[in-house]
């Protein structure tokens, strides 16, 4: 073997074994693209800001643009005219928020002319605007249209989408917007709001573990502790909330609920004081209730089925029993998400309304939301068309 001959192998093996190194390294090589796929969902694309209240008073503001750069600002005071910039993961529906003061809403409103309702949004900013926008309830430039009505969000903003925040940011927008002209925007707590402030990122989005781990050197979740400003405000939101003669929960009332003593107002306030700790520290600090509301039994607010699935596992409740419940509220239905269907539907014969959908399997295609106007409600999508709720 000559040694030209032999340099040319010995290049060709080097340059073959650099070859897989390197696509090993980046995630590109292997039958099963794996590694490519984990890397890519790990990839940080628009997101944020997340705003931070520091010890020592200061503000600290962490957003990432649509190439993944992170912007990381501290302000010794935040200006009087202080507006935060957001956008959803790929730059599109921007819109401008002002941060405003916050307090618990009251659990029990009248009935306004219309109450517009949805659920389970999931991280798809794209999937609210299109169902906001195609009726009503904000205009093109993301504003509130929607005069004194009142929108109801039943809870699961978090989790299996890219777009977590800026949806938060949109509802905490539209809240102030429509106070002004005597609306309301009224958001509830569901099972994945749960899961993030008690840092279990199951359903979440690698990118913002990602973040969290770059930016603050801390878990996603507990990037939602008592000095994120949004978390807070989702602190003071309610579990369980009535609207004329609608009950509204994220995932149903069981019969141990109607053995408990708890008012609602109670109920609101427990899980707002707990609902940041962790599972060790929600049964030391809240012995009596912990289990109830947040235990793998699932008979609590924010994960009972037993409304719609009818199997023994899920402990469905009676009819009889879902009459009492209308009773004692003084209500004529109770309206749920938490359980998915491919469609609006309604059991125990119109008592109770699940409204959960993929929104977006149905975007454009199924029901995704409902109106009630007076003692009516109906099913509506995505382009303001009413339709008959069937079972």
């Amino acid at each position: 073997m000559t040694s030209k001959t032999s340099f040319m192998k010995y290049f060709l093996i080097a340059f073959t074994l650099m070859f897989i190194s390197s696509g090993l390294n980046a995630g590109t090589f292997g039958s099963d693209g794996k590694k490519k796929d984990k890397e890519k969902k790990e990839e940080l694309s628009a997101d944020g800001p997340y705003v931070l209240y520091q010890p020592d008073g200061k503000t600290r503001v962490i957003s990432v643009d649509k190439k993944g750069k992170i912007t990381d600002t501290t302000y010794v005071a935040l200006p009087e005219d202080f507006t935060l910039h957001v956008v959803d993961h790929k730059g599109r529906f921007p819109f401008d928020v002002k941060l405003h003061p916050v307090k618990r809403p009251d659990w029990q409103y009248r009935q306004p002319e219309k109450v517009f309702v949805m659920s389970d949004p999931h991280g798809r900013l794209d999937c609210v605007i299109s169902l906001l926008q195609g009726n009503g309830v904000i205009d093109k430039n993301y504003n509130w249209s929607f005069g004194s009505n009142h929108l109801m969000v039943i809870g699961d903003i978090f989790d299996r989408g890219a777009d977590v925040l800026p949806i938060l940011w949109l509802i905490y927008k539209l809240e102030f917007e429509a106070k002004t002209v005597g609306g309301r925007v009224t958001t509830i707590l569901g099972d994945h709001e749960e899961m993030i402030m008690r840092d279990n990122l199951k359903y979440t989005y690698a990118k913002y573990n990602t973040l969290s781990q770059r930016a603050m050197n801390m878990t996603y979740g507990k990037m939602w502790g008592l000095t994120n400003v949004m978390g807070n405000w989702l602190r003071s939101k309610n579990t369980i909330q009535i609207v004329g003669e609608n009950l509204y929960v994220h995932a149903g009332l069981s019969k141990a609920f109607m053995e408990r003593e708890e008012t609602i107002p109670e109920i609101n306030e427990l899980v707002s004081k707990s609902i940041y700790l962790s599972k060790e520290e929600r049964k030391k600090q809240y012995p009596d209730i912990a289990d109830f509301l947040y235990s793998d039994s699932y008979n609590g607010p924010l994960w009972y089925r037993g409304m719609v699935k009818t199997g023994s596992d899920y402990s469905p409740i009676k009819e009889a029993d879902v009459d009492k419940l209308l009773a004692e509220y003084d209500v004529k239905r109770i309206i749920i998400g938490h359980t998915e269907n491919s469609r609006v539907k309604y059991t125990y014969n119109k008592k109770v309304y699940d409204i959960c959908v993929n929104h977006p399997k149905a975007f454009e295609k199924e029901t995704r939301a409902v109106v009630i106007e007076g003692d009516d409600i109906k099913a509506i999508n995505d382009e303001g068309e009413f339709v008959t709720i069937k079972k």
